[in-house]
């Protein structure tokens, strides 16, 4: 341990990130301790990834042996479907106590010391934490902050936590809706929209910006609005608005247009999910003490090396990462973050390659995607002087999306037409956030389609709809 120090690390927060950092921290030999106010694993574990997959799967179930007509092109009949919501809630309960657990059980395992209170910084390389028996200050050479993000309430929206509520209620299912009202069509959206429609919801999807899910790749938010609302008789709204809500029986939602600000419409429904994005948990870290301002959102200055800085300058042993950095608030790269940082601190400077994180939003059918849209690629090419190129191949000419009668589905590639480079894959259809990896892998290694297009892929497999769209960029070349 550094000579003067109660610890060689410090994280402040115990979500994947944290949780990753530590894990590799201990690796690396250095003396470790984690700072944690709430339940461990942070958002991810408690209330976002893991719950949330719980639901959509048990949801997906129903849905899928609701399908008769589909199941009967199978030669497979079902009688008739149930589902029991408070089992369903269980099932995702239990996941999360599990995976805590196992989390919790790791750490102590390897030696890492759990402080449960509210960490904030002190000074320079000092942390004092609020514990039920009083404040204690911890001194270490490095530390941390992975304090997480919680969900964003716009304005005029009023909580109550049973009628309105955010993601973090709505994983209790504590009820199923008749009639619910989604703010906002990005990944958490969508994902509850299919929880929601599977049991029996009817669904109106709100979305502010001109058009639904802004931030996918518009060919596949065509296709997902087609097939995860439409199909689905999704009432949606864009270029909308949610000005005013007000919980109660009926939930009273007055929609304003967003061009003339004019008041358009007021939805009286059962309930109101709000899933209007997150913002970082910033505000309790006590940042002026060693200087440091955040900026109006509440995300935390960095710099490519994830050090905390003020004024344009590194706060020296100070680092952050995970969703309070405002980089990508995804799990996966909160803890690649925090590996890169262990790395840098013995010595090894890494940066993480942000265009090579994947996501994926978990849906039926899912989708996925990695690196850059179809416009951030044009958008990239005109300022660097390079033309862009497009691939699709779509899940209906795949051999086991066939035998699966899963045909719902385009992969589609953007790349270099210079060099290849493969620039960004996007994904819509079965399995699509695991055949998403292998795309990453490549884009990660700045790998060009030209190459990519004499990998072998194993048959019948899905992986080929990504085989089939590098070896079209052969016949455009």
């Amino acid at each position: 341990m550094s000579q003067g120090f109660d610890y060689d690390l410090i994280i402040i927060g115990a979500g994947v990130g944290g949780h990753g950092a530590a894990l590799h921290a201990v690796a690396q030999g250095l003396n470790t301790a984690i700072i944690e106010a709430a339940e461990m694993g942070g958002t991810c574990i408690n209330r976002g990834c893991i719950p949330s997959k719980a639901l959509l799967a048990a949801s997906g179930r129903v849905r899928e042996l609701r399908q008769t007509q589909h199941l009967r092109s199978m030669g497979v009949h079902v009688g008739e479907v149930q589902f029991d919501r408070q089992g369903i809630a269980n099932h995702a309960d239990n996941l999360v106590n599990t995976i805590r657990d196992n989390m919790t059980n790791s750490l102590k395992r390897l030696g890492v010391d759990i402080i449960q209170g509210w960490g904030k910084v002190a000074a320079t390389q000092k942390v004092t934490v609020e514990t039920p028996e009083g404040e204690k200050t911890y001194c270490a050479e490095n530390i941390i902050l992975a304090p997480g993000s919680v969900p964003f309430v716009p304005p005029g929206i009023e909580i109550d936590g049973k009628t309105v509520f955010t993601s973090d209620d709505a994983l209790k299912l504590e009820t199923v809706p008749p009639w619910i009202t989604i703010i906002g069509s990005g990944y958490i959206g969508l994902e509850f929209a299919d929880v929601y429609s599977a049991l029996g919801s009817e669904i109106t999807m709100v979305e502010a910006l001109d058009k639904l899910m802004p931030t996918f790749d518009p060919d596949i938010a065509k296709i997902a609005k087609r097939v995860l609302l439409d199909a689905r008789d999704v009432e949606t709204y864009a270029g909308v608005f949610a000005t005013k809500i007000t919980p109660g029986t009926p939930v009273m939602i007055e929609l304003t247009d967003a061009q003339s600000k004019e008041v358009v419409e007021v939805l009286e429904v059962d309930a109101c999910l709000v899933a209007t994005g997150r913002v970082p948990v910033t505000d309790k870290l006590n940042l002026d003490a060693v200087g440091v301002e955040t900026d109006r959102r509440g995300f935390i200055p960095v710099n490519d090396d994830l050090q905390v800085t003020a004024n344009g300058e590194p706060v020296p042993h100070l680092w952050a990462i995970g969703d309070a950095t405002g980089k990508m608030m995804l799990a996966h790269a909160a803890s690649a973050q925090g590996v890169a940082v262990v790395e840098t601190i013995q010595g090894r400077d890494r940066q993480v390659d942000y265009r090579s994180i994947p996501a994926a939003a978990f849906t039926h059918p899912e989708i996925s995607f990695v690196g850059l849209t179809e416009p951030q690629a044009k958008e990239l090419g005109e300022s660097e002087g390079f033309e862009v190129g497009t691939a699709r191949t779509y899940f209906k000419a795949n051999s086991k999306a066939l035998a699966e009668a899963e045909t719902d589905g385009i992969a589609k590639i953007i790349y270099r037409k210079d060099t290849g480079e493969l620039l960004g894959v996007h994904i819509i259809g079965i399995h699509a956030a695991d055949l998403i990896q292998e795309a990453a892998n490549a884009i990660a290694n700045r790998q060009s389609v030209r190459e990519l297009a004499f990998n072998v892929h194993t048959h019948p497999t899905l992986c080929e709809v990504l085989d089939e769209a590098y070896k079209r960029t052969l016949e455009a070349a």
